[in-house]
């Protein structure tokens, strides 16, 4: 996910992706006295930003698209802080063998529209979203399917529209078949690109990305581009995540300090991206309205590898790039101690995160650094340039990470600055990179592989950096044949460990969420990916 909120990416320094149901909260309780009088049918401003694409859940990779559809959506599956899996329109998902799975719908859920919600919605929305023809951002997340290499081939035309592995037994039922074991498969599930859709998208599919209908417990109401999408409660809502307010609505802001004064102001309701100035003071500007905690998502600069620059390359260089960075400085000071140091690619607080898997290369040391990149040949050109967009509050850890490398090493570094996420994007999607670019990914679903299969396999959707290593395929390759969760998320580790000889992207920090809430809601809880859960936040009667 370009969030994972992916597959998500993350678009600012706390802005994330997919949001689950159920996970460490704030300890904020500002306006959430028993004598407070709530409006049930208020609407909850929160700060967000224009999709890059249209609202179409197999295509839509980032944070903003995303925010979006976890309100319209509810997939079969959600999980808990605590990494277990729970039941939101699925009734059951059973399987003796991690490759052969039969899923039970709920009764009596309906799309916006009505229609009720069957089988036949997720099979047919998974097979289109596979299909290459279609172009689909996501289409990767179906691979583990089996026959998706029939709808999906690496090259000419499909042989087939539907995967093999898709049965619908009845109205209720539908069976899954995996081409391999996959330990984690129902994990998965949880991610947006799993949906289901009406009819009704089939029949003109661009027309539905601008007015999703959905089963979620909102339903879209209207979007102005580059103003703000609006989202309504869903008064017939099956779903145990009920709305406790009449609706959202998704203002869009260009840079994250107008968005923090509109909150200071009570113009906006919740803001989960503090401007890197503000982040000294706004915990004492907001009081109890502040929000800082720990989620699941980490900071990388990740190399363009499809570059001249970087074709060839000797890992030495990679990794001596590393070790000039002074992350405990960076966050310190210029982050104001609110991120925490990597030392590897796997956030925390996912099954099978592990400190230190990086080792040594995480570890400020200019000495080595220097050496090293004499020692692969050193940087072509002497410079590198780092891609950010500047909506994301990213320019100046940007800049302090580039005079830690210029001053270590000698190396010329240069901020690569892009108006906008949706500009960053599109750069990244087009490979035209010039070097090097900030990644920021959150979990779609809380296990080790999201971080690393999803983003470093060969070909994957959330490899925008063209990034190949054969060891480290058949590493994954081997986790994923696992018998067991447990097992799997051992052989992700070493698979982690690997990624040291051959480096796909730098390790930064790991993310807090640092937002608040406007004196005119109730604060509410946050969610292992970082986002609000808005389903939770009340507005006040006025």
């Amino acid at each position: 996910m370009r969030g994972a909120k992916s597959a998500k990416w993350v678009v600012g320094a706390t802005v994330v992706a997919l949001a689950a149901t159920a996970c460490g909260g704030s300890s904020n309780d500002s306006g959430n006295d028993a004598s407070t009088k709530w409006n049930a049918n208020g609407i909850v401003k929160f700060a967000s930003g224009e999709p890059e694409n249209s609202l179409v859940p197999a295509n839509t990779q980032e944070s903003y698209g995303s925010d979006v559809l976890k309100t319209i959506f509810s997939e079969l599956v959600s999980y808990t802080s605590d990494g277990k899996v729970v039941m939101r329109n699925a009734e059951s998902i059973t399987t003796t063998d991690s490759k052969n799975f039969t899923v039970k719908l709920k009764a009596g859920w309906k799309f916006h529209n009505g229609e009720a919600v069957t089988a036949k919605s997720y099979v047919d929305a998974w097979n289109w979203g596979a299909l290459s023809t279609n172009a689909q951002l996501n289409s990767t997340w179906f691979s583990d399917i089996k026959g998706y290499a029939d709808v999906h081939p690496d090259a000419g035309k499909p042989k087939a529209t539907t995967m093999s592995g898709l049965k619908v037994v009845d109205d209720s039922t539908f069976t899954i078949e995996l081409s391999t074991t996959l330990p984690y498969f129902e994990y998965k599930l949880a991610y947006n690109a799993f949906a289901p859709l009406p009819t009704a998208f089939f029949k003109d599919p661009k027309a539905f990305g601008e007015a999703p209908i959905g089963n979620g417990p909102y339903k879209f109401a209207s979007w102005t581009h580059k103003k703000s999408i609006k989202v309504t409660k869903y008064a017939d809502y099956k779903g145990d995540n009920k709305a406790e307010n009449g609706g959202v609505d998704f203002v869009n802001y260009t840079t994250p300090d107008a968005a923090y004064q509109d909150l200071i102001s009570d113009n906006v309701d919740v803001v989960d991206q503090i401007p890197t100035a503000d982040l000294a003071n706004y915990q004492d500007d907001l009081g109890k309205r502040a929000v800082n905690q720990p989620f699941s998502a980490i900071t990388t600069i990740a190399i363009a590898y499809y570059t001249k620059q970087w074709k060839g390359i000797d890992n030495k260089v990679i990794q001596g790039l590393s070790m000039a960075i002074d992350r405990p400085t960076i966050t310190k000071t210029v982050l104001n101690g609110l991120r925490t140091p990597a030392t590897g690619w796997v956030a925390k607080g996912v099954l099978g995160y592990k400190a230190g898997a990086a080792g040594d290369i995480t570890t400020y040391n200019p000495t080595k650094a220097k050496a090293l990149i004499k020692e692969g040949g050193g940087v072509p050109g002497n410079k590198i340039y780092i891609q950010y967009n500047t909506d994301g509050g990213h320019k100046d850890w940007v800049d302090a990470v580039c005079n830690s490398i210029r001053t270590a090493t000698g190396v010329d570094c240069v901020g690569d600055a892009k108006a906008d996420f949706q500009t960053d994007l599109k750069a990244r999607d087009a490979k035209q990179v010039k070097s090097i670019y900030r990644s920021g990914w959150v979990l779609d679903y809380p296990v080790n592989a999201n971080f690393l299969r999803d983003l470093y396999g060969t070909g994957v959707a959330g490899n925008s950096g063209g990034y190949s290593n054969p060891t480290f395929d058949s590493l994954v390759k081997k986790a994923d044949a696992a018998k067991t969760l447990d097992e799997s998320v051992e052989l992700y580790q070493e698979a982690e460990q690997s990624l040291v000889t051959n480096m796909p992207s730098i390790p930064l920090w790991y993310y807090n969420v640092n937002g608040g809430y406007s004196n005119n809601v109730s604060t509410g809880d946050f969610a292992q990916d970082g986002t609000p859960i808005l389903t939770t936040i009340k507005v006040k009667q006025k």
